[in-house]
């Protein structure tokens, strides 16, 4: 009798696995879409993730083929198994080799071993051919090692709705969370690590919005903001209760600026005098105060009507470029917008481009703007920028010496902007060397 239960366990021990399997199977598709809208990480990782892991596995060898990244056998081996093999098919075709397919919070992380012969720019071209095949949102692929290109995908738009939280109190200084990437991971703006930006962006491309993002980060941290908006301060007037000084014209953006190259040298000489390269090398007591210095409408400061402008614009740009190329050391960054920045606007804008090492592009309304912004880091970011549409506000490419990635910034609105500028107003730093308003 046991022997005969034991026996009717065991034929039944298999039933019950594949009813549990289908169980578990029906209410993934039944919860799918409730999961997917409330915990996307959850659903991906469940349900997304193994379905286009076992399409990359199955796809591989005619994708690669397909794409001409395959290597054909010597052919002489396909002469002999033509004729020990009377008629078999050849021998297949060498393709790279992959490491294991591994998931990130949307999407695969995927290294590749390049056959002899091929470059990066061989897979980079093969990227779109890899979306379509993975039916994935896109496929982005840079060189990881030598002989090894690394392949990164998104498995859907995360910047159709971005979900890095944003950033709450202080947080670490002059580093601010102020959108998302393509990747899914916070776009994050490091004034340490890269130290000066160029933002351009047509009217109503979010331009503002990301500069919105960044004073709303950087208000409740111990640094002095400065403003530049010599369209009589319309734009950057939100936040004068947080900025230590505010320029609303050429004159007075002139005189500021002169007044932070001056500050710049004060703080060189401190340096020096305390034997440190930089001011992250003295002590917390006599370390002075960083200063973000924003910039709202570059062309403004370099359009010239008159000779009286045109030495006004020289003497901005030269005092613009010297910052850039002092304050990183010394605690001064920038942060430059426009909508239009381009060479006719003179050289020194060449010169201040070339001293800005990070750069937002978002969509703009001449190709010389982007150009301008991407061309001489990165061709395919460039072309990136150039496909962005109207409908895609606050989308936008981000580049530097490091690479390029699409990211979309936080909306943060103008009242938004402007109540955190009142809430943090206590925390903006008296600079008494930058009261240079006309008398």
């Amino acid at each position: 009798m046991n022997l005969a239960s034991a026996a009717s366990a065991g034929v039944n021990w298999p039933s019950w696995i594949v009813v549990v399997a289908a169980v578990l199977v029906s209410g993934l598709l039944l919860a799918g879409p409730a999961l997917r809208s409330r915990y996307p990480v959850a659903w991906w990782l469940l349900c997304g993730f193994p379905a286009v892991a076992f399409r990359v596995v199955q796809t591989w060898r005619p994708l690669m083929a397909g794409c001409g990244l395959a290597v054909s056998r010597r052919p002489a081996l396909t002469v002999v198994s033509g004729l020990v093999g009377k008629g078999a098919a050849p021998p297949q075709p060498k393709v790279p080799r992959h490491g294991l397919v591994r998931p990130t919070a949307g999407g695969f992380v995927l290294l590749v071993r390049l056959l002899p012969g091929q470059v990066p720019e061989d897979f980079v071209k093969a990227a779109p051919a890899m979306a379509e095949s993975w039916q994935v949102h896109v496929v982005r692929v840079s060189a990881w090692r030598p002989g090894v290109v690394r392949i990164v995908v998104s498995a859907a738009d995360p910047l159709a709705d971005p979900r890095v939280p944003r950033q709450r109190g202080p947080g670490h200084l002059l580093r601010v969370t102020v959108g998302a990437l393509e990747t899914g991971a916070a776009w994050v703006v490091d004034l340490r690590r890269v130290p000066h930006w160029l933002i351009v962006g047509a009217t109503r491309s979010g331009k503002s919005t990301l500069i919105n993002a960044l004073v709303a980060g950087l208000a409740p941290q111990p640094v002095a903001l400065v403003g530049i908006d010599c369209k009589g301060g319309m734009e950057l007037s939100l936040y004068e209760p947080r900025l230590s000084a505010l320029a609303t014209n050429r004159e007075q953006a002139v005189r500021l600026l002169t007044a932070l190259v001056d500050l710049t040298l004060d703080r060189m000489t401190l340096c020096r005098a305390a034997h440190v390269r930089n001011i992250w090398g003295l002590l917390d007591a006599e370390r002075p105060v960083p200063v973000v210095v924003i910039v709202d409408e570059i062309a403004e400061l370099f359009l010239v009507a008159s000779r009286n402008e045109k030495d006004e614009a020289q003497a901005a740009g030269t005092a613009l470029i010297r910052l850039a190329q002092l304050g990183a050391a010394l605690g001064v960054f920038l942060v430059v917008a426009g909508q239009r920045v381009g060479s006719d606007l003179g050289p020194g804008v060449t010169a201040l481009r070339a001293q800005l090492g990070g750069r937002v592009c978002h969509r703009v309304a001449d190709p010389g703007t982007a150009e301008m912004a991407l061309g001489d880091l990165n061709p395919d970011a460039l072309k990136a920028a150039q496909a962005i549409t109207p409908e895609q506000a606050g989308t936008a490419v981000l580049a530097s010496g490091d690479g390029w990635e699409r990211a979309r910034s936080h909306l943060i609105t103008e009242a938004d902007a402007e109540a955190v500028a009142a809430e943090y107003a206590h925390l903006a730093p008296v600079l008494s060397e930058l009261h240079v308003h006309a008398p």
